[in-house]
């Protein structure tokens, strides 16, 4: 498979910089660029996956009927998140 460009890129000296300034060792910054596009598209897909899903789940509410009440969401993730602060707690 042929490999393709992306298009230049200008951008403040300052932000080039700073970019410059993060690199890990024997890292370059067209490696670094590469990566952060990567990640930011898996971000994106990630979000649309997710909001498919929310619209499917509703979607599926409004036809069957069956709801679960946002106080009982709420507490599970409530409930989650005092288990995940008890147990970094106890890590430290």
């Amino acid at each position: 498979m042929k490999t393709a460009t992306f298009p230049s890129l200008r951008v403040d000296p300052d932000l080039r910089d700073a970019a410059e300034g993060v690199l890990e060792e024997g890292e370059s910054l067209s490696s670094f660029l590469e990566q952060s596009i990567r990640e930011s598209i898996e971000r994106r897909q990630a979000q649309r996956e997710f909001i498919a899903r929310g619209l499917r789940s509703r979607d599926e509410a409004r036809r069957t009927g069956k709801f679960v009440k946002s106080e009982a969401v709420i507490g599970r993730l409530e409930k989650m998140l005092a288990r995940a602060k008890a147990s970094a707690k106890a890590r430290r």
